[in-house]
């Protein structure tokens, strides 16, 4: 059986779409699941939308995700340059081989004429297509417009005669085409780089590629790919186009519409595993109700047989419940380590670490995102002299709580271990010596210890903060 070999292969032209990344991921569960090899090729030919720094950060994104190439341009391979850019001349020699039989032609026609080309043919009511006209051209013609300095583009040739052509695709079998729906399709351009229709042929032959996993948007343009593999006697790969990704509306997902990058999200707090669980179940499912997959289980439960045809809608309530499962697991320490970008002042940290720690394991099970963290630990971290909310000013205004305070203070001071249980005993205690008790108790001792009037369960909160934190915050409750 042959080594199953698949790549993902994107235009650096902006930030990682999360539709890239599905597209990667899947690609990189297919060839785990079949011990292949996972390739990441550079589409770098469209030189005027070709952005460096969005190279970078794609190789960023896919090693923060956990989905690493076997083959690429940080990592190298046997079958490389992995830039479309560095193999330049694979591009040529295939082009000169489809003209020498026939199978493609020169063609020096200009924008102007293009365009004027199209705009009879939409009068007419007719299909817009190149119309074929430099076909006709003979030797002498193009020597003479070569003479006049005209660099022409490359286009393939379509068969003469109708032909119905149909693409076996993994997930949604036999689609058929008509190549009267087709035209002579640029392959070469006039600056000498591919169009995406040669490159993705030559590069896929060129490595060996044995299947394609790519977006459902290229499936139309799959019989001219099947055409060139024919006309160059190469055995084409096998293909799978992934569902579209939707809006909640089902429209296609777009920056009109939300956030599409990853950055976006990674930027917003959310953690690689979580999103990578999320991305992996739209449009595939692993046959039963199980939600939560590490990577290495994806890999094991993956086929091309559980991809859906129809779009994924995605939904972000489900999103943020899939991230704060993997929130709710996550170490303490390493919470509070991965929040760090996320603290506006990061001394703060410094100086309450171990405070910090504890009062991270309080509030965990609430957080969705990392972002989250600080503003959920600004109960714990309160400055004694910052203004507080004026309902919580009112309260402990009120004589009756610098009461319930005081009580507070001498009892909570004889607690002894410190911490939850010694916590709710001792304000059994406060309860019957004030004559307090439910909201009229609860809602004054929350505000007395953490300065709101909602918040954590307060038992938590008094054995995070600990003894001299809490008793402190009280005895200045009680003096007013």
């Amino acid at each position: 059986m042959e080594t199953v070999r698949v790549r993902f292969a994107p235009s650096p032209t902006g930030e990682l779409h999360i539709g890239g990344l599905r597209t990667a991921l899947f690609n990189y569960l297919y060839a785990r699941r079949h011990g292949g090899v996972f390739i990441l090729r550079i589409e770098d030919t469209d030189r005027t939308r070709y952005v460096p720094e969005a190279e970078l950060r794609l190789m960023e994104m896919l090693k923060w995700a956990g989905i690493a190439p076997d083959e690429g341009p940080q990592v190298g391979g046997p079958h490389g340059p992995y830039h479309q850019s560095e193999r330049l001349p694979m591009y040529r020699q295939a082009a000169e081989e489809l003209m020498a039989k026939g199978l493609a032609y020169p063609c020096y026609c200009s924008s102007e004429t293009l365009d004027q080309m199209r705009q009879q043919q939409q009068a007419r009511g007719m299909p817009t297509r190149y119309d074929g006209r430099c076909r006709k051209l003979t030797p002498d013609d193009r020597k003479r417009l070569d003479d006049k300095g005209l660099t022409p583009v490359v286009r393939m040739v379509l068969p003469d005669r109708e032909e119905r052509m149909v693409v076996k695709d993994l997930i949604r079998g036999n689609v058929a085409f008509n190549t009267s729906q087709l035209d002579d399709q640029v392959l070469l351009k006039s600056d000498g780089f591919p169009t995406y229709h040669l490159a993705v042929v030559v590069d896929d032959h060129a490595m060996e590629i044995t299947h394609v996993l790519r977006a459902e948007e290229w499936l139309p343009s799959t019989p001219k790919h099947l055409l060139l593999y024919r006309y160059l006697g190469w055995e084409p790969p096998q293909y799978a186009h992934l569902p579209l990704l939707l809006n909640d509306d089902r429209s296609k997902m777009s920056k009109r519409k939300g956030d599409v990058s990853v950055e976006a999200y990674q930027a917003k707090g959310y953690l690689p595993e979580a999103l990578v669980n999320f991305i992996a179940l739209l449009g595939w499912s692993p046959g039963d109700d199980r939600e939560v997959f590490t990577l290495e289980e994806l890999v094991q439960e993956f086929s091309i047989e559980r991809i859906n045809k129809t779009g994924a809608v995605f939904n972000r309530d489900k999103l943020d419940w899939m991230n704060q499962q993997y929130m709710s697991r996550l170490p303490v320490e390493r919470l509070v380590a991965l929040a760090r970008p996320f603290f506006p002042d990061l001394s703060v940290l410094e100086r309450n670490h171990d405070l910090v720690v504890r009062a991270a394991g309080v509030v965990q099970p609430s957080l969705v995102t990392l972002a989250d963290l600080p503003s959920q630990l600004e109960l714990f971290l309160k400055d004694p002299q910052a203004p507080l909310a004026p309902e919580v000013d009112q309260t402990l205004a009120k004589d009756e709580v610098r009461r319930l305070a005081g009580s507070m203070a001498t009892h909570l001071g004889a607690v002894n271990p410190w911490g939850a249980k010694g916590f709710q005993e001792a304000m059994k205690t406060v309860q019957k010596e004030t004559g307090l008790k439910g909201r009229d108790l609860w809602i004054p001792a929350r505000m007395v210890i953490t300065r709101a009037g909602e918040g954590p369960e307060l038992p938590l909160v008094v054995e995070a903060l600990g003894r001299d934190l809490t008793l402190e915050r009280i005895r200045q409750a009680a003096q007013g």
